[in-house]
Formats: C-alpha cells, structure tokens, sequence
C-alpha cells in the first residue's frame, strides 16, 4: 500500500517563516504591480531568507528593499526558471507532498516576475511584514525544540586545512562512550566552528556497532569484516540541512560500546583553517522507547565497480534495496557529483507492481536537498518490496558542471569521481502494525 499519491531539500524552513502566509496576507491583484514590501518581502522571508540573510551563506542578503533591489533582474531569472530557491523534485511524478517543500508556487513566481517587470517598486513601507528571529548559528538549531543542549556531544578529531590544497576527505573514528542502549530522537551535526563551514563541503556520520537485528545490517556490505555490515548512515550535514528529527513514537537505537565513523569532505578556502565536526544526539529519556526503530540506509549503486561512464555519454545505473520487514519510507536525498543528471526511487512490490515515488529531475550537486513526505503520503510499504534507485550521468559537452567530458568516470570520493546513491529514511513495522496503518491511511483518504 503506497498511500494516497498525487501526480503531478541544502534548507530546513522554520514554521515561523510560513507564518507570515497566515490569513492576513493578501497580494497584489493581477492587474497591479506588486510592491516590495505587500507583496514579494513575504515570499522572501518564508522561501528565500533561510539563506539570504546577513552572515548566512548565501552571497546576498534579501531581507530589505535596499538589499534586494540592486539583484531585481537576478532574481527574476533565478526564480522564472525555477533555479531558486534550489528544489529539484519533478512534480509530475510520483509524491508531490513535503514536508519541507521551499519551491515557489506558480501565483508566487508570477508575483515576483510582475515586480521586477513593474520596476521593482517598495511600495509602502508600512506594509512590511514583522522581521523573522533566525537562530544563531552558534548554538545547536534544536536545542530550544528540545528544551535544551543535545544529551550527547560527539566530536571528530581536529583537521587543519592548508589556504591552497586539493579536497581533502578526514575519516577519524570517535567512540561513542555509551554503556547502555539509548533511543535517539533527533540528530544534529555541525561544523566545530563559524570559521569551518568555509571549508566543510559535506559530512556523513557513521553509525558503526554490534547489531543486534541481522534483518537491519546493510544488505550491501562485501564481507562480515565490512565496517558497513554493521553500521546504518546516522546524519549528514550540508549546506542548508540542520538536523534529523524522528517521528512521533520512532527512532534510532544505538547501542554500548557503540562509534561514529567520520567520512568529512573538506575544500580549501583561501586560508588555513583548522576545525573539527561535531554531532549533537538527543535522547528519548530513559525507560522511554518508541515502538519503531528507524534506519538512514544507502541505496542505489554503493561501491566501487558499481560506475562505468563512458566518455561523451550519457549513462544510466541502477541498484537495488531489499526491505526485509514493512516499512515506511520518511524522507529520499539523491548523492551524485559533478555528471549527476537526476535520480528516481521506485518501489517494485512482491507483487511485481511498481510505483515511482519520487524523480529529480534536474540534480544540481551545489544543493543537498531532503525530500521529506509529509504524513498522509510518506510511502506504506510491506515485507519484501525491493527499493530500486535509477541514476542518470551526463558525461557530454552539454552538461556545463563537467570538468572534462573525454574522460571515462568511476565510483569515487573526489568530485570529480562520481556517486550513484540516495540516502532514505526507513521506519520499520511488525506485519500487524502495517496493516494497522494501511487500514487508517485508506480510512482518512476516504474520509477527505
């Protein structure tokens, strides 16, 4: 049972930005011009502010008129052709409900275009929404969700980056320092310090210990001695993702004796920089545990020999994902580099029916965006469906991000080498609480 679907990921956006599209907001009627501060400082601030902000990552800031005004024709070009805010999902196919979504509507791209068209006017100032509160990147993003600082602090040994250097990858290993089994309910990673998101390209966080569930271990690990056989991706970080949050009555259950692999990209800014990576872990307290253990597993093509693109082509890989238990799947990350073109995630159930649940259509490696479903679409999948992720490279002339198109490209870690995988959430269920929630999924569609 897949649900209810509707044909047709580096920003988390607060709820207080989409606040500002409560009942009092109203936009200009189609034969006015919009103004800057009624019309487009809204759209700004629920879509666009997450990044375009003082001290942020982006190159401008677009929180006032005076800021955004000098980028008016920019804007309208970045965001007539749906390059920004940076949300690649083809709404045609496949789910086209998220949690997270920060693309522009069709009324809200036709509001900014008429601005700029109109000569970009303020407008009243008067009518300025409220400034957003954005927290302070200092502190842990969730701390105030959760009432307070992660229970657990990890920490990767320091790295020194030179000013001027190739990419470097930094795969220390912490220890844990657990003694007893905990459930996690969210998971934060970050850069140690400011100074250090200047030269963190990604992180992944490694979950590596003793499972005690041989249905979870990585179906894709080579050997028993693989440190993969036992250890589920735990977090990454990218430009725009602050943190993992678990659904109600889920998470993740890490174990004694229990460490983090690091696998760090870093590239060289310009200046030496010294930093480490640290995880923040908050727990369910104890004697609290949910009833559903929830696993990040990487699925798709995963290893060596597992890419072989030609030069001057376009090639297309495809891997595969047995689920052993039912399951819910949470959320969908595609990971490919420089020749990435788009990725789509199928599920063939035992059936042999199969149903496309997302396609990225236009994959840009500048943005590492999470697809999270929202709850009455998040798929509904029984034992032994089989998890199959397709992956398009463009190794040709036309694909602008190429470094070289007379090159053959394999699996590897430097950009310029190539991935073919996705990062997915899976929740998993007993057979009874699949039906369960099969029944009540059909139940409230019907009710709509």
């Amino acid at each position: 049972m897949l649900g209810k679907f509707h044909g047709a990921l580096f920003f988390v956006v607060l709820t207080s930005s989409l606040a500002v599209f409560g009942a009092g907001t109203t936009f200009a009627a189609e034969d006015e011009v919009p103004t800057f501060s009624k019309d487009v400082a809204p759209i700004f601030q629920a879509k666009c502010e997450a990044c375009h902000r003082p001290n942020s990552i982006a190159p401008m800031s677009l929180v006032t008129y005076q800021e955004s005004r000098p980028w008016a024709r920019s804007i309208k070009d970045r965001v007539s052709t749906r390059q920004m805010p940076p949300w690649h999902i083809d709404r045609t196919v496949g789910i086209s409900d998220f949690k997270n979504d920060r693309s522009l509507t069709d009324t809200e791209i036709d509001i900014v275009v008429r601005w700029v068209d109109g000569g970009a006017p303020r407008g009243n100032p008067a009518d300025m929404p409220a400034a957003l509160e954005w927290p302070d990147q200092a502190k842990w993003y969730l701390a105030d969700r959760f009432g307070g600082p992660p229970d657990l602090i990890i920490e990767s040994d320091p790295f020194t980056m030179p000013a001027e250097s190739n990419d470097a990858w930094w795969k220390p290993i912490s220890e844990t320092g657990l003694t007893e089994p905990r459930w996690v309910r969210a998971i934060e990673v970050r850069p140690g310090t400011e100074a250090g998101r200047k030269i963190t390209h990604h992180v992944i966080a490694r979950l590596e210990q003793d499972e005690t569930d041989p249905l979870l271990q990585n179906p894709n690990a080579t050997a028993d001695n693989d440190p993969l056989a036992n250890s589920g991706l735990f977090m990454e970080w990218a430009v725009g993702k602050e943190g993992r949050v678990m659904r109600p009555d889920s998470g993740v259950l890490m174990l004694p004796d229990s460490r983090i692999i690091w696998d760090v990209h870093y590239s060289a800014s310009g200046e030496e920089i010294t930093d480490n990576v640290r995880l923040g872990v908050y727990f369910y307290p104890k004697g609290e545990e949910p009833k559903n253990r929830q696993v990040l597993h990487l699925m798709g093509a995963t290893g060596g020999g597992s890419l072989d693109i030609e030069p001057n082509s376009i090639a297309v890989t495809e891997g595969y994902f047995p689920l052993k238990r039912a399951a819910r799947i949470e959320s969908f990350q595609p990971h490919m580099h420089l020749r990435g073109k788009a990725m789509a995630i199928e599920a063939i159930l035992p059936t042999g029916r199969r149903e496309i649940l997302s396609h990225v259509g236009d994959f840009n490696f500048n943005w590492h965006n999470t697809y999270q479903y929202t709850d009455n679409v998040a798929p509904l999948l029984p034992k032994g469906t089989l998890m199959k992720v397709t992956a398009w490279h463009d190794n040709t002339a036309a694909n602008r991000a190429n470094p070289d198109p007379n090159v053959w490209v394999g699996y590897g870690d430097r950009t310029v080498d190539e991935m073919a995988h996705a990062w997915v959430n899976v929740t998993y269920f007993t057979d009874e609480e699949y039906d369960e929630l099969v029944e009540a999924r059909e139940s409230a569609d019907n009710n709509n």
